[in-house]
């Protein structure tokens, strides 16, 4: 999906032909040659809290591809400009679970279709999703706050409050269409006055 949600495919679908697991390595296919070198801007893509290095086999003998690495691609994206000298193709558009671009940029995210009422139901299962909801969202950026209400119109939604606009960018554009429990995570920005107020209405 980041592929797709940052314009590094050359054309519509899912550009993954197979994926083969090795130990502590995965070997994934893709079906182009530039599509294959674009997926090197992937390098240091946070996953499940830790930052997965992309890279080419250590036994690949072709052509050196010049790429950057996930952040700086994602702060192109962001801002507007992302000028790959690998992309063989006009690249896909973003999906439409990506922010709206009339959204105005804030420093606080909120996640929605990520939790039910009964997940917020027990003590300790409610205490759980905070810590590996700070765990998976710190590797986007300084994370000043997260907040899971559990009751009124905010409860089931989680707010992500970051130090910076681009760290709650990097969280919008990692987030938003991953699948949680088989929901579909949308991640939009979200008015940091009435964050601060304490009120989680849309």
């Amino acid at each position: 999906r980041a592929l797709e949600q940052v314009g590094l495919t050359t054309m519509a679908g899912n550009p993954i032909l197979a994926c083969r697991l090795s130990g502590k390595f995965a070997f994934v296919e893709l079906r182009t040659k530039e599509e294959a070198a674009n997926a090197l801007n992937l390098n240091n893509i946070p996953y499940l809290g830790a930052q997965l290095r992309v890279g080419r086999p250590s036994k690949y003998t072709g052509q050196d591809t010049p790429h950057g690495n996930w952040e700086d691609i994602l702060a192109k994206f962001m801002s507007g400009e992302l000028h790959l000298k690998n992309v063989g193709a006009t690249p896909a558009a973003a999906p439409a679970v990506a922010a709206a671009p009339q959204q105005q940029p804030t420093t606080v995210v909120e996640l929605k279709q990520m939790l039910t009422q009964e997940d917020l139901t027990d003590d300790v299962e409610y205490q759980d999703i905070l810590e590996d909801t700070r765990t998976n969202c710190t590797p986007f950026g300084t994370l000043k706050n997260v907040v899971i209400p559990r009751t009124g119109p905010g409860a089931t939604k989680i707010f992500l409050e970051y130090m910076s606009v681009e760290d709650a960018g990097k969280a919008i554009a990692g987030l938003a269409g991953q699948t949680f429990d088989s929901r579909k995570v949308e991640a939009v920005y979200f008015d940091p006055i009435k964050f601060a107020n304490q009120d989680y209405s849309d």
